[in-house]
């Protein structure tokens, strides 16, 4: 009977902490939401949405050039990051050998703990230092460095939970074991894979260390992939370090457009996996 009071009141205890632990993480991000809104709410209007930046200590202006290059930048990242992300989770799931899938894995793992202040480095080193510019490319490349293990990983996973069965099925219809990956596998893995991708963009859309050292930055809009370019979360740095009131509060407002876009996203995430539960 002692044994037993002493494993119901330590679960006991382990449940509190667990209870406790959720209520924190709840807690800070409902006051850093709270906090966002509170404050970028208010000067969010159809001038901030339209309107470009405006010289130091003039009134008005927007991030609009900002926000079509945050766009720019994820969708270029995008299209760099979900091919090869795409074609290492199927290698680690369908084709590779035990060897090799350990060392692909183990190479991926570490690349999504590289910091992205070192991607942003390194992408310095062996794109912006070359081509002697900073460039939206760089900057793309720099967030598909960050992206590809987030979509290599949850590929992987999600084929993995397709039924060994239906592989077996397609490949006793005489197809090629290609085919059966690409016709069979890879739809049932469907859900889970763009749930993968939209992490991955979620992920990159508010990195601002490798942008610091690719895009540099340009109030002016797009003018190419071998030039510089504004982003939103480049101009919430530069504003909210700034001394201008002005500028401060439209940090406010970016930091408000850029919390709402993962939060579409993430909700997006959530009603795939659900989705795909079902």
């Amino acid at each position: 009977m002692r044994h037993k009071s002493a494993r119901k009141w330590f679960n006991l205890l382990m449940l509190g902490l667990n209870s406790l632990g959720a209520g924190i993480a709840i807690v800070i991000v409902c006051l850093m939401l709270g906090y966002i809104i509170a404050h970028g709410l208010t000067f969010i209007n159809l001038d901030f949405i339209t309107g470009s930046a405006v010289p130091a200590g003039q009134p008005g202006g927007g991030m609009h050039n900002e926000i079509i290059g945050t766009l720019i930048l994820v969708g270029l990242g995008s299209i760099i990051a979900v091919p090869i992300g795409l074609f290492t989770g199927i290698f680690l799931s369908e084709f590779g050998t035990p060897f090799t899938v350990s060392v692909v894995r183990f190479a991926t793992d570490i690349l999504a703990g590289v910091p992205s202040i070192v991607v942003g480095v390194f992408a310095y080193a062996i794109i912006v230092k070359p081509m002697h510019s900073y460039s939206a490319f760089s900057a793309g490349a720099a967030l598909a460095i960050i992206m590809i293990p987030v979509v290599a990983r949850t590929t992987e996973e999600s084929m993995r939970m397709v039924p060994g069965s239906m592989r077996e099925a397609a490949l006793a219809l005489g197809i090629t074991r290609w085919r059966a990956v690409v016709s069979v596998v890879v739809p049932g893995a469907l859900a889970g894979i763009v749930t993968g991708v939209m992490l991955g963009v979620a992920r990159i859309s508010g990195e601002t260390a490798p942008l610091l050292f690719t895009a540099l930055g340009n109030s002016f809009g797009y003018s190419g992939l071998g030039s510089p370019i504004g982003a939103l979360p480049l101009q919430i740095y530069r504003y909210a370090l700034s001394p201008y009131k002005n500028w401060q509060q439209q940090a406010w407002a970016g930091a408000f457009v850029l919390v709402v876009l993962v939060l579409i996203i993430s909700i997006a995430v959530r009603w795939l996996s659900r989705k795909r539960r079902v």
